[in-house]
C-alpha cells in the first residue's frame, strides 16, 4: 500500500546548505529537501509535510549526526518562534551562508563575476540590536508541548509573535533577546496588567477584544517610544492603560495609542494619538539627527545601518559637485546622510508620510540641498522631472524586496548616470536587476552587510559603473 504523504519519512538526509527562507537544505533521491531548524552538517530523518515534483518540505524527526556548526540557542522560545531561525548555528557560519547566498545569486541570476567581492561585515551585536518590535495580543496562544502533556487548563491569552503560518495563534513571549531592556520588562508588565484587570485580548475569528498590539521602539540615544493599539475606543480604559505604562516606565519618552476597529491589522491611514511625552524619539548618525515618529520607517538595526550608509557613501565616490538621486528614499536617511558631500540630492519615495519625515529631517539638520518628492518611481522619473532637477551623476537605489520595477531599470539605462549604488535586502531581485543593467553597467564592488544576526536576511551593496 502506498504511504500517505504525511506518513512519508526520508531517512538519513544530509543537510548541506542553509536556504534563503531560513530553512536548511538537503537532498534525497535528487530532490531538494527543506527542513526548518536543522543545521548544515546534520544528518536527519525528515517527516514530509509537503511534497512537490521537485522538492520536499518537512520537519526533522530524528537526528543521527549533529553538525559541528551547531551552538546552543540562547532563546527559550527557539524552535517555536520563527524569528531567529539560525540561532542554533554559530555566528561565523551564519555569516558564511549569508555571503554564499549573495554570491550564488549574483553568479547564477546576475551572471556577475564575484571574485572581487568583499567579505561580509558582521554585526557588532548579535543580540539586543533591534530598535523596533511589534507584539500581538490574542486570546489563542500557542501551548508548549509540556503544557499539552500536562492536560491542565491554562489561560489562553497571549502577548507575543505570531506562530509561523498561523495568523490566529501567538507565542506568549516571556523573553526576547533582540531588543535591549526595558523592552522585555515593558511587554511582560503590560501583559500582567491586562490580565489583572481582566481585559480582553483580541480574537481574529470573532473580531472582538480590547487589546490588539504593542509596539516598542528605541534609539541608540537611549530614547524609548511605546505605541498601544486598541480595538475599541473606550476612553476611560485607554486612559487607565496609558497611565499605567507612563507611571511604571518613566524611561519611555514618547507614548502613543491607536484605535483599530478594522478586521485587518494594518495601521495605515489610522490616527496615532500622541498621549504623553515627546512626539518623537531621536536617532543620530555621525552629525545628523533623525526624528522618528510612530509611523516613521527607520532601519531596525541602527548601528549596522550606519555601516551600510557609510558603504553607500563610499561607493558613490562623491567629490562635492554631483547631482545624486536617491530612489526609494524612505524617511530620507541616505539622502540626508550624503547631502553634505554632494551638490544636490533628490529623494523619491512612494509613501507620502515618509516624504514628510524626510523633509522634516532635512530641516532639522539645516540641510538645504536635499529635495524630496512623493510618487511611484516608474511614473515620476520622466524627462520633465529630470530637466527640472538635473541629470543625476550618481543614483543610489534601495528598493523593497521585490526590487526595482522593470520600467525603472529601463529608465536608468536611458538616464545613464555614471555610477549606480544598489542596496538590497533581497539578493535574488538585486541580481535580476543587475542582469537587466548588464549591457550598460559593470559591477565594480560588492559588499554584503549582516543587519539581522540569527536570521537568513542579508543586505548587499553593489557599485555599478557605466561601461
Amino acid at each position: 500500500m502506498k504511504k500517505k504523504r504525511r506518513d512519508l519519512v526520508l531517512e538519513h538526509v544530509e543537510i548541506t546548505d542553509a536556504g534563503s527562507e531560513g530553512k536548511a537544505v538537503g537532498k534525497y533521491n535528487n530532490k531538494v529537501v527543506f527542513v526548518p531548524f536543522a543545521v548544515p552538517g546534520d544528518v536527519v530523518d525528515v517527516e514530509v509535510l509537503r511534497q512537490k515534483s521537485s522538492f520536499y518540505e518537512g520537519r526533522a524527526l530524528k537526528f543521527h549526526t549533529l553538525s559541528s556548526r551547531r551552538v546552543e540557542p540562547a532563546c527559550r522560545h527557539f524552535g517555536v518562534c520563527g524569528g531567529c531561525k539560525w540561532q542554533n548555528m554559530s555566528y561565523l557560519d551564519q555569516l558564511f551562508f549569508k555571503q554564499k547566498q549573495v554570491l550564488d545569486n549574483l553568479q547564477r541570476i546576475g551572471k556577475v563575476d564575484t571574485a572581487g567581492a568583499s567579505p561580509i561585515i558582521p554585526s557588532p551585536e548579535i543580540f539586543n540590536y533591534r530598535s523596533k518590535l511589534e507584539y500581538t495580543f490574542l486570546n489563542k496562544r500557542w501551548l508548549t508541548t509540556e503544557e499539552i502533556q500536562s492536560q491542565e487548563k491554562f489561560d489562553m491569552n497571549g502577548l507575543g509573535f505570531h506562530v509561523p503560518g498561523r495568523f490566529d495563534r501567538v507565542i506568549d513571549i516571556r523573553e526576547c533577546l533582540l531588543q535591549k531592556d526595558p523592552s522585555n520588562a515593558i511587554r511582560n508588565s503590560v501583559r500582567e496588567y491586562a490580565l489583572s484587570k481582566q481585559m480582553t485580548f483580541y480574537s481574529v475569528w470573532k473580531w472582538e477584544g480590547f487589546l490588539r498590539n504593542l509596539i516598542i521602539r528605541n534609539t541608540t540615544c537611549g530614547e524609548w517610544m511605546v505605541i498601544m493599539v486598541f480595538r475599541d475606543n473606550d476612553p476611560p480604559a485607554i486612559t487607565d492603560f496609558m497611565e499605567y505604562i507612563s507611571r511604571s516606565f518613566p524611561a519611555v519618552n514618547s507614548l502613543y495609542y491607536v484605535v483599530n476597529d478594522k478586521r485587518n491589522a494594518t495601521l495605515y491611514g489610522l490616527d496615532f494619538i500622541h498621549y504623553k511625552g515627546n512626539p518623537w524619539i531621536t536617532e543620530k548618525m555621525e552629525d545628523i539627527s533623525f526624528r522618528i515618529g510612530p509611523q516613521s520607517f527607520f532601519q531596525t538595526n541602527p548601528v549596522q545601518a550606519l555601516t551600510l550608509y557609510r558603504i553607500a557613501r563610499k561607493f558613490a565616490n562623491l567629490k562635492g559637485d554631483e547631482v545624486v538621486y536617491d530612489l526609494y528614499s524612505g524617511a530620507g536617511t541616505i539622502a540626508n546622510f550624503v547631502a553634505p558631500v554632494c551638490r544636490k540630492v533628490v529623494g523619491i519615495e512612494t509613501v507620502d508620510r515618509a516624504v514628510d519625515d524626510a523633509r522634516q529631517n532635512a530641516q532639522l539638520n539645516k540641510i538645504e540641498n536635499a529635495f524630496f518628492y512623493a510618487g511611484e518611481m516608474e511614473k515620476i522619473l520622466h524627462e520633465g522631472f529630470i530637466a527640472e532637477n538635473g541629470k543625476p551623476d550618481v543614483v543610489i537605489t534601495d528598493p523593497p524586496r521585490a526590487g526595482m520595477h522593470e520600467s525603472v531599470v529601463q529608465k536608468l539605462t536611458e538616464i545613464a548616470p555614471q555610477r549606480i549604488v544598489y542596496i538590497s535586502c533581497n539578493p535574488a531581485t538585486q541580481a535580476r536587476d543587475i542582469a537587466r543593467l548588464g549591457d550598460f553597467y559593470t559591477v565594480s564592488k560588492i559588499q554584503p552587510v549582516d543587519m539581522f544576526p540569527h536570521t537568513q536576511h542579508v543586505e548587499n551593496v553593489v557599485e555599478l559603473c557605466r561601461k
